[in-house]
């Protein structure tokens, strides 16, 4: 079973995406901060996918971890229209204002365009 990390500091996106994505039948995870998916990540547990949260993004201490995981493993960046972070490479970014709908669409998506 797939398992998708959900990065960011918003209770109400990291919430409402996970349990979209529970009931898809995905195992979901979320997280505060860059610094808790790493900490996930050294104690063993592996994404198949990371939703990230631009905001994340601003600080430079903390982009290094998504910027090499992103070589590995998919990352959808939500990300502003006004502000946006620094890109990714690799990395596929939809911009808000966004529904939790479409964003576990294109979890949904991305997922299957790996298995296949």
């Amino acid at each position: 079973m797939p398992v998708v990390f959900i990065v960011s500091g918003e209770w109400d996106l990291r919430g409402a995406v996970r349990a979209e994505l529970r009931e898809a039948g995905i195992e979901a995870l979320g997280m505060e901060t860059v610094e808790d998916m790493a900490g996930t990540i050294a104690g063993g547990g592996a994404p198949s996918l990371v939703v990230l949260d631009g905001a994340q993004l601003h600080k430079a201490q903390t982009r290094q971890a998504p910027q090499n995981l992103s070589t590995r493993v998919p990352l959808l960046v939500i990300d502003s229209r006004l502000s946006p972070a620094p890109a990714l490479p690799g990395a596929q970014t939809i911009l808000r204002p966004v529904r939790v709908k479409d964003i576990v669409a294109r979890v949904l998506i991305m997922l299957s365009s790996r298995a296949s």
